[in-house]
């Protein structure tokens, strides 16, 4: 009977020390180790964001680090019509600065801090455009633009396409958005640029046709693998295309996407814990 308790107890106590680093994980994570992916490929969602802030240089530098195949990131527009890489159409959330980005020229955005937010050793991290960007990291890693909201920024993919003119080789470039015809535009903006639509839960009751007609002009058929299944995986692929997930964030939820075998992983490089995922990935 004493052994038994003993090994409750270890248990117990092995659950508040997995629990205690899931709570400070989100700060301190970037000091973690990578996991395994199981074949599939790995984007390090707005950099390993779980590791560094946000869509900063300092998060596309640990996903390339990490061996992440892709760094996805977001795209506004400045006040002056710049390319500027961040998530919310607001700065409250990641930077000191209050407002709309479009209400900021690229001169006031800079000034911002992008990185205290997420930690004091980040302090003098600064918002980034899309050109310092592909400056830094083309031919490095997997490219993985979305353009958020483009309705709200008219020409924006045309400006996209300005700079992705600069660089001979896309084959390592993928653009993405909800916005359907905004892709349908930037596929006849540049034909060899791989495109990738982010869909909404309703998505899943696409018809073959539907989807006949999506992946005519898009490689991926990206899903929160949280109302994703595996008969539109099957389907998708039946016509050629691809399937990324996001919100992949658990040990289940990895499972789930490699046993529907989807083609990849949106991630922020969460703590997961290691074992199982490398067990998961020798199955």
């Amino acid at each position: 009977m004493g052994e038994l308790r003993n090994r409750k107890l270890m248990k117990l106590i092995g659950l508040v020390c997995a629990c205690m680093l899931l709570l400070v994980g989100f700060k301190e994570s970037y000091i973690m180790e990578p996991v395994e992916m199981g074949g599939m490929v790995s984007v390090a969602h707005r950099g390993a964001s779980g590791y560094a802030p946000e869509n900063t240089h300092a998060a596309f530098r640990k996903g390339l680090e990490l061996g992440a195949d892709f760094l996805e990131f977001d795209l506004h527009l400045s006040k002056d019509g710049e390319l500027v890489i961040i998530h919310d159409d607001k700065v409250n959330r990641t930077t000191n600065g209050d407002g709309f980005v479009s209400d900021y020229t690229l001169a006031e955005l800079k000034k911002l801090d992008a990185g205290s937010k997420f930690h004091k050793d980040f302090k003098d991290e600064r918002i980034i455009t899309l050109e310092e960007l592909f400056s830094d990291f083309y031919g490095q890693i997997g490219l993985l633009i979305e353009i958020k909201k483009p309705s709200k920024y008219p020409g924006i993919e045309e400006k996209v396409a300005a700079v992705l003119e600069e660089y001979n080789d896309l084959s390592s470039v993928v653009v993405q958005s909800f916005d359907i015809e905004s892709m349908r535009k930037m596929h006849n903006l540049v034909p060899e640029l791989q495109i990738a639509l982010l869909m909404k839960r309703s998505a899943i009751q696409l018809t073959s046709k539907e989807i006949e007609d999506l992946t005519s002009f898009a490689t991926f058929i990206n899903f929160n693998i949280s109302y994703v299944n595996k008969h539109i995986i099957d389907q998708i692929h039946s016509f050629g295309g691809k399937v990324l997930v996001w919100s992949a964030k658990d040990v289940r939820s990895i499972n789930k996407a490699y046993q529907y075998g989807v083609d990849g992983i949106i991630t922020d490089f969460s703590i997961w814990p290691l074992e199982d995922v490398i067990f998961i990935a020798k199955e």
